[in-house]
Formats: structure tokens, C-alpha cells, sequence
């Protein structure tokens, strides 16, 4: 079970995402600074306590347009070896646990490893702000195993569709509106 600590982090995570979002070849945005809210997501448990796991919904409100952005990431106690330059978004000071090296999830093999468990009805969402209590709103439909793939640009849909290996949760849109989009799908092996 992850603990939440209600605490500093130094830069925190909207600063880091701030610098690294632009460069991702996903990103949608115009060539200025996004301005970016923290507007939904989830965690997932790591089985063995050493990595955090996040997937957060971030809305750069930079543009005329808001857009939702999907960033999983895993927190780590030391850097992670064997990982590609632009798979680490930053460092942090947190205040409980110290130096905590923050990665793109796609990059971190705990993340995506928790990731396709939940694809596969093996693993149980948690509220992101709150410890040990599983969030409801996160939904797989017909968990099937196979290669996940993630929604970087997320997309509100009213009933997003419930085909085999879809994960569906929500956030909210600056404005308030609250949105629901397929944060992920699994290609069947």
C-alpha cells in the first residue's frame, strides 16, 4: 500500500512538468511556457514499496483551447538505471522521503509492469490524493493482457467506448466540467 505524505516538493511536480512537457513529441501546445493546473488521475500500488506510481491528468490552459495531458510517473529513491535521458521528467526534495527522481512512466519498468496488471484485472486503483482507498471511477473494461498504450492527449467522451482492454477515468476541465476519456488501450497478443 502506497502512503500519501501531505507535504513539500521542491520543485513540485507542476514545475517539472512545466519544463519537460514542451519537449515531448506529443505535446500540443504553442511555443510559449504552458500554464498547467493538476486536473485529475489516480496511483497504483507497488507490490514492493519502492516506487510510487502516479498517473496524472495535467490541463495546459496556455492556449485558446485548454488541453488534457496524461503523464504516468514513477517516483524513485535512487535514479533508475538503463532508461533514455528524456525518460527522466526531474528531481525533487521531498520533505519526508528526501531526493526523489521522477520518471515518464512509459520509461519505468514498475510503472508499466502495474500498469498492464491493471489492464489485466490484477491490480486495484487508488485515489490520488488519499491512502489506501481504491478509486471506483477508474474503470477497465473487459480486462485483457497485452501491450499498453497510452493517451497522452486525452479527449473527453461522454460514453467512451467499452471495448476489451480500455481504461476509462476522468478529470476535470479548468471551467469546472467534469470529463471522462480512455487514458489507455492494450493491443491483444
Amino acid at each position: 500500500m502506497a502512503i500519501i505524505h501531505h507535504t513539500t516538493m521542491t520543485p513540485t511536480k507542476l514545475e517539472l512538468l512545466t519544463e519537460w512537457l514542451p519537449d515531448q513529441s506529443w505535446y500540443v501546445g504553442g511555443a510559449g511556457t504552458p500554464e498547467l493546473l493538476k486536473a485529475g488521475g489516480f496511483r497504483l500500488d507497488d507490490p514492493k514499496g519502492e516506487v510510487g506510481i502516479e498517473l496524472m491528468v495535467v490541463v495546459d490552459t496556455s492556449a485558446q483551447e485548454p488541453a488534457a495531458y496524461l503523464v504516468p510517473m514513477g517516483y524513485r529513491g535512487a535514479a533508475l538505471e538503463g532508461v533514455p535521458g528524456e525518460a527522466l521528467i526531474g528531481t525533487s526534495e521531498h520533505g519526508v522521503l528526501g531526493t526523489r527522481w521522477i520518471y515518464d512512466g512509459v520509461h519505468d519498468p514498475v510503472v508499466t509492469a502495474r500498469l498492464r496488471a491493471l489492464l489485466r484485472g490484477e491490480a486495484v486503483p487508488q485515489r490520488q490524493s488519499v491512502s489506501d482507498t481504491p478509486d471506483p471511477t477508474v474503470v477497465v473494461h473487459s480486462p485483457v493482457d497485452g501491450d499498453v498504450r497510452i493517451n497522452r492527449v486525452l479527449r473527453s467522451a461522454e460514453a467512451a467506448e467499452e471495448a476489451p482492454g480500455r481504461l476509462v477515468a476522468g478529470w476535470t476541465w479548468p471551467d469546472g466540467t467534469a470529463a471522462r476519456g480512455v487514458f489507455a488501450t492494450v493491443a491483444q497478443r
